[in-house]
């Protein structure tokens, strides 16, 4: 493994801050680096975007990788290097990372981006076409985890599977049915506890209503506050009927809970 660079250190703060290096991801084939500052605002065909209001999330590949500082990881490909910096803040300080991307001049973007943000030291960049020629053979058996972004993945799963370590994990994202269909037919020849999940976004409303104005509604799903147990003159226990009820609904639901 690689020493640290103790002249630069790594943000492990959860949230965006005023000089922070922001990937911007305008859409699948469209991404562009922006310095946060405040007050500023990014201007593009969506509309106005404030730095003050920008969030990141990436945790659930985190989590499905289970990385933990050590750990070294492949990934494939490089691309704005987005992911390749949160990969390698959780393998960090002892961990690597080494990503590959068979585009030059995206690679050598990403160098200079993990420079200024100050991962350089446990990421190396490398430029192969892992489709056609999967990974390194230095790596065979050596990884405790494996991610792959790539157009046509099943190609590339054999030779990922191979550099896994034993109980090690391999994460292959895409966007189409099609693709996951055909990923998972390749797996299920090199790996076992093979599982897809969609990962959705979603803010639920949870509110507190009276009974009596709970509206009939599908989305809407209700949950019963605990009963009020009191005891009579005579010993009996008596419960109290609820006057409220806890509903849960999505925010974009359309729905009047008053």
């Amino acid at each position: 493994m690689l020493a640290m660079d103790t002249t630069k250190k790594l943000s492990f703060t959860k949230f965006i801050a005023n000089g922070d290096l922001v990937i911007v991801h305008e859409r699948h084939d469209a991404t562009k680096a922006v310095n946060v500052t405040d007050g500023s605002v990014l201007q593009n065909r969506f509309g106005v975007l404030k730095h003050s209001e920008w969030i990141k999330d990436i945790s659930f590949v985190i989590m499905c990788l289970e990385l933990v500082p050590g750990c070294l990881v492949l990934e494939s490909g490089t691309g704005s290097g987005s992911l390749t910096t949160s990969l390698a803040r959780a393998v960090a300080p002892t961990g690597h990372v080494h990503t590959f991307d068979f585009h030059e001049q995206r690679a050598a973007s990403a160098r200079e981006d993990f420079e200024r943000t100050g991962v350089n030291s446990v990421v190396t960049v490398g430029v192969r076409d892992l489709q056609g020629l999967g990974f390194p053979d230095e790596f065979v058996g050596q990884a405790d985890a494996v991610f792959l972004d790539l157009r046509q993945p099943w190609f590339a799963i054999p030779s990922a599977a191979s550099t896994l370590k034993p109980d090690a994990t391999l994460c292959s994202f895409s966007p189409c049915i099609e693709q996951v269909q055909r990923s998972c037919e390749t797996l299920t020849e090199k790996l076992t506890d093979i599982r897809t999940f969609e990962v959705l976004l979603r803010t639920h409303e949870v509110r507190e209503v009276k009974t009596n104005t709970v509206p009939g509604h599908g989305n809407i799903s209700p949950m019963r506050l605990p009963r009020k147990r009191r005891q009579t003159t005579d010993g009996d226990i008596e419960q109290d009927e609820p006057s409220a009820v806890i509903l849960t609904k999505p925010s974009g639901d359309n729905l009047n809970l008053n």
